[in-house]
């Protein structure tokens, strides 16, 4: 560890995470390691712990190796994993600061706790919560809360735009696990409820996470037309009684995606029920 006062007023540092970090950096500045001994010595480490560092950090996707193994020009370089590690940061704090006041009118329009999501993997991220300022049921869900996608509304919408290819891709080898006994199971059963979620422009669930919980989800899209989020509203499902206020609840969330994806470069079509004007909700 090098001699600095950082260094000695930080006694919780881990030296194996800041050495890789080194390294990291060592590569994105143009080294490509193709002298693993000068490598060693610029970075202060023996051989064998960079041998370690690069074969872990290759095994995460952070570096990706160049040339041919052995080759005169082998090395590595700064890899996809870790690229989209931090293109993905950059667009959830985007994404957050654009899509924050929609939430939060969405959640006073509707009286309903109002969220958005972000697809990781298998599970939708809670990335924003919002509660309204009047209203008897507040959500427990909090910022960075995880659920399965093939059962939350905001992953399965997000999940219903995607190619099918690349959903079967998603879960190949994963079993589906039941939250309830509306869960998906199977490939097929998941497949049916994308469609329909699809074909309504909206995942709709009943009880279907939680008992005596409902929530309704629209996909949010970027400038390629992409779904790269979901906004919710959730609340007690006596909220939700009756046709006409379950239509007015739907068509608040669908504006709202709406006009989150236009604030993101969206231009996709607009739909007269997707009205991006809310009123209250009575």
């Amino acid at each position: 560890m090098p001699d600095t006062p950082e260094a000695e007023d930080s006694a919780y540092l881990s030296p194996p995470v800041q050495r890789a970090a080194r390294l990291l950096r060592h590569i994105a500045e143009g080294d490509t390691v193709t002298n693993m001994a000068a490598t060693a010595r610029a970075l202060g480490i023996n051989r064998t712990t960079l041998l370690r560092l690069l074969t872990t950090l290759e095994a995460e996707r952070f570096i990706e190796p160049i040339g041919q193994a052995g080759g005169p020009n082998a090395g590595w370089r700064i890899g996809l994993g870790l690229i989209g590690l931090a293109a993905q940061a950059f667009f959830s704090q985007d994404l957050v600061q654009t899509a924050g006041p929609c939430i939060a009118r969405l959640a006073d329009t509707t009286h309903l706790s109002a969220h958005l999501g972000v697809l990781d993997a298998l599970d939708v991220v809670y990335v924003l919560r919002r509660t309204p300022e009047q209203g008897r049921y507040v959500s427990n869900i909090r910022v960075g809360s995880r659920l399965p996608a093939h059962a939350a509304v905001m992953g399965r919408i997000i999940l219903a735009h995607m190619p099918g290819e690349a959903v079967e891709k998603l879960f190949a080898g994963t079993p589906l696990q039941p939250s309830t006994p509306h869960t998906p199971v199977t490939m097929e059963q998941l497949h049916d409820r994308l469609a329909g979620d699809k074909a309504a422009g909206l995942a709709w669930s009943d009880g279907f996470f939680e008992a005596g919980i409902s929530s309704v989800a629209a996909a949010i899209f970027d400038a390629s037309g992409a779904p790269v989020a979901a906004v919710n509203v959730s609340g007690q499902t006596a909220s939700f009684d009756g046709p006409a206020r379950r239509e007015r609840i739907g068509r608040a969330v669908a504006g709202t995606a709406e006009e989150i994806s236009r604030r993101l470069g969206w231009a996709g079509p607009a739909h007269p029920r997707n009205q991006t004007r809310l009123e209250v909700v009575a």
